[in-house]
């Protein structure tokens, strides 16, 4: 889109979802279509993955750690199509008006031993878009040209590809971590606890990357359970009420064992880790990628006299999510999308604070 055209887009109004107050419903607003920069890209929206941690931005969880000026435009789930590219954007960047990209929503400052080593999702002087730039919870938005990834080889409709950039990227760098650690193969036991929007495709991962290990998928309702069945579990344990004992008995009877080598923790309540904890066998492994609670609090002798660890791995890098493209092109992933209209945001996001959905609802634009 040359510049001209361009001029006559910011002329335009949008619908968004904001933020004004924290604790209140998001307000649908017109705004002001935004501008592109030299070195940014105009997106049209065409999906944007709702994600607990939209929920957990609007209530204030992050308001300490990302703070956001109001009123915001969260959302960082994102796949959409180029609308206009800055002037600066150069010609190797292989980008044109009308091409179908998602998000890479990790913007580092490229200039810390994170960002070199390709981990900008790690960088502290960096910007997570819909965590302090505006987000994708709007019909247009704007992104640096380097953190947009053409996906029309994928063959994969928007709305399947904007939950990959997070739901589909964070539980695929935590079960690549359990497997560098030598935590699954044959023999190995790996269990996937909570299955949501992450877990949904945390379990197939560990179908993928496992190298034979025993899947198990560990949820609170029966539907979500199912999904981890459809997914590729081998086993699945309902832990609603249930002891730290009475989940080690269906273990024995499922697996022989009463102990796993690796957990993939998708909730990061106090709930799941101290059952994971509680589960893990001498040398094993937790990851953990969910985010419900505030503290970890993991029994100290037991982990230093059994050589256990502890991994904590955030969102995904680029390359990781090139990875998780690439997977899903060549049809290896699942997707267990609920689609959603802009006007129901709020309801929407009720539901994922109450752990309603299953699957990763996806606001679906015209």
């Amino acid at each position: 889109m040359d510049v001209e055209t361009n001029a006559e887009v910011q002329t335009m109004q949008m619908r968004a979802a904001r933020i004004h107050h924290f604790n209140e419903p998001l307000e649908l607003d017109e705004v002001p279509v935004p501008e592109a920069g030299p070195n940014q890209v105009l997106l049209k929206v065409a999906a944007a993955g709702m994600c607990r941690s939209d929920y957990q931005l609007l209530d204030g969880y992050f308001r300490h750690g990302l703070p956001v000026d109001l009123p915001f435009i969260p959302g960082h789930e994102v796949a959409g199509t180029v609308a206009a590219l800055g002037a600066g954007v150069p010609k190797s960047a292989g980008l044109s008006e009308g091409d179908l990209v998602v998000v890479d929503a990790q913007w580092g400052d490229g200039t810390c031993r994170q960002c070199h080593e390709g981990n900008q999702q790690l960088c502290s002087g960096g910007q997570l878009a819909g965590f302090g730039p505006n987000g994708g919870f709007a019909e247009y938005m704007v992104a640096p040209f380097d953190h947009v990834i053409p996906v029309a080889d994928t063959g994969l409709p928007p709305e399947y590809l904007a939950p990959l950039t997070d739901a589909g990227l964070t539980p695929y760098r935590g079960m690549k971590k359990l497997r560098d650690a030598g935590k699954l193969g044959p023999g190995r036991t790996v269990v996937i606890n909570g299955i949501g929007g992450l877990g949904a495709y945390g379990v197939q991962y560990a179908r993928l990357l496992g190298a034979g290990a025993t899947v198990l998928g560990f949820a609170r309702t029966a539907e979500k359970l199912s999904v981890a069945r459809e997914n590729g579990a081998d086993h699945t344990v309902n832990v609603r009420d249930k002891t730290a004992d009475g989940v080690q008995d269906e273990l024995e009877d499922l697996t022989g064992r009463r102990t796993v080598d690796a957990v993939l923790d998708c909730a990061g309540s106090p709930d799941s880790l101290g059952l994971a904890a509680a589960i893990l066998a001498t040398e094993g492994a937790l990851c953990q990628v969910g985010l419900m609670g505030q503290r970890v609090e993991l029994p100290l002798f037991p982990f230093v006299s059994g050589e256990k660890s502890y991994f904590g791995s955030f969102w995904g890098n680029y390359n990781d999510l090139r990875d998780v493209l690439t997977l899903a092109g060549q049809g290896l992933i699942k997707h267990n999308v609920v689609p959603v209209k802009l006007e129901d945001v709020n309801a929407n996001l009720e539901a994922l604070g109450r752990g309603d959905i299953v699957g990763r609802a996806v606001i679906v634009f015209d």
